[in-house]
């Protein structure tokens, strides 16, 4: 038996649902769950099944080689045999998810063993409301204050999950706690929206969606706890799969330009009801060049031209550097090792997947940040000081790239000798293993040592 801990080392975007997919595949994963976030981010996954090594008869699973892109589903959806969890540390909005379903059905896959913990919290339509109003406010105080939020409602239904106020999934179920709560809730919330100019909240309206949520979702919540313990006695593969990444953790990222939950494997375990004894591997997931969404510092972000070519690296329009949730276009910046090297010692990483290695294949030379200067100084961490971040400079090294094409090589052995030594400068330059080198968008494109 092992749990393994998939978690992002930059700022999300990193491309763990690729590196879920092929892991929960490749070890026979039983167990899939997703520990932190909500509708916030999304996992682009597309699953591809070898046609060569299909027993005979046995025709391409429905879903073969689409594009998912997913936001709330978990990323082990197309390992056969696997139970796909949203974890208690998750928020989820149901309307979303219900609609997500039904995008993932449409495309041939299958949401029957797809679940939701009933400790899960509800994304309500106010939260989304209040995301916004609170946004806008900042930008009305200052521009600079603006943190560039998806608005969906993720940061305000945390706030009231740690304020003891929040929805539960599991209360959906139970009609006479929604009796006792719902008055509270909805006069709390409206309360809060006025706070911002926004308008009061229904009682009856509230309690009508509370109902239709529990006959959507009613077989799909589950106490996961259960589901956890019984896959841990028969030893089961669980797969833990975090959103966003380190630099956007709530207490180690960039406050306050963060999400509001941990991601990091220490929060894999505590969010998800599996023991930190159980987890063997922490896989942290870094693409070969930085890429940010939203606000706050970037310490190697590059402009113009020199962003445009990261941006629109990759073999095909679905691969370009835009974010999966919101559309908007990805700040992009030469490989950041100081952050990198920080987030893998803070998640005691036991391996790093580095995606998108194509992307690289033409660069005449490449650099990796492998420290910062920070007034007059030579520093190798992140400062916690978000203002002392923003002064801070890279200090290069410079590597040779390649010509030969890496693009869909699946052996490491077969990828061109300065994909490896460009892979071996980030192994250095961050202290732990390059185990994994993803050379295209699909689940088998990826070399493994």
């Amino acid at each position: 038996m092992s749990a393994i801990a998939v978690v992002g080392l930059g700022w999300g975007d990193e491309g763990k649902g690729k590196i879920v997919d092929a892991i929960a595949a490749s070890r026979h994963a039983r167990l899939v769950l997703r520990f932190n976030g909500g509708p916030n981010a999304g996992h682009t996954v597309v699953p591809e099944v070898d046609l060569a090594n299909l027993a005979p008869g046995s025709g391409a699973p429905a879903w073969n080689g689409n594009v998912f892109r997913l936001h709330q589903v978990p990323s082990g959806i197309f390992t056969p045999g696997c139970t796909s969890i949203c974890g208690p540390g998750t928020v989820i909005d149901p309307d979303g998810f219900l609609a997500e379903v039904a995008d993932v059905e449409s495309l041939g896959g299958d949401t029957s063993h797809v679940l939701l913990s009933d400790r899960a919290h509800i994304v309500l339509p106010a939260h989304r409301e209040r995301d916004a109003l609170i946004e806008a406010a900042r930008h009305a105080s200052s521009p600079g204050l603006q943190q560039g939020t998806t608005k969906r409602g993720v940061g305000p239904c945390y706030e009231d999950r740690a304020g003891r106020i929040g929805l539960r999934l599991g209360d959906l179920l139970d009609g006479a706690y929604l009796d006792d709560h719902l008055p509270f809730l909805a006069a709390e919330q409206t309360r809060r929206l006025a706070a911002y100019g926004g308008g009061p909240i229904a009682l009856d309206d509230l309690r009508d969606t509370c109902e239709r949520w529990a006959a959507a979702l009613r077989d799909r919540i589950v106490d996961s706890y259960l589901l956890v313990r019984e896959a841990l006695a028969r030893h089961d593969t669980i797969v833990l799969e975090g959103q966003l990444g380190a630099g956007r953790d709530i207490d180690w990222g960039i406050y306050p330009y963060v999400t509001s939950s941990g991601t990091t494997a220490g929060s894999a375990s505590a969010n998800s009801g599996v023991p930190v004894s159980a987890i063997t591997e922490v896989i942290g997931v870094a693409k070969a060049f930085s890429t940010s969404v939203g606000s706050g510092p970037f310490v190697t972000e590059v402009h113009g031209e020199a962003a445009a070519r990261f941006r629109e690296a990759g073999g095909s329009e679905t691969e370009h550097e835009y974010g999966v949730t919101t559309g908007r276009p990805r700040r992009c910046g030469w490989f950041d090792a100081v952050a990198t090297r920080q987030a893998a010692q803070l998640n005691g990483a036991t391996g790093i997947a580095l995606t998108k290695i194509d992307a690289l294949d033409g660069f005449d030379g490449l650099r990796i940040a492998e420290a910062y200067e920070l007034d007059g100084a030579v520093i190798d961490h992140v400062p916690s000081n978000t203002r002392a971040i923003a002064r801070a400079t890279p200090i290069y090294r410079d590597v040779p790239g390649w010509r030969n094409p890496s693009r869909n090589v699946r052996t490491w052995s077969a990828l061109p000798e300065g994909a490896r030594a460009y892979a071996a400068a980030v192994e250095t330059a961050c202290g732990t293993r390059v185990a994994y080198a993803g050379t295209g968008p699909t689940r088998l494109a990826l070399a493994a040592r």
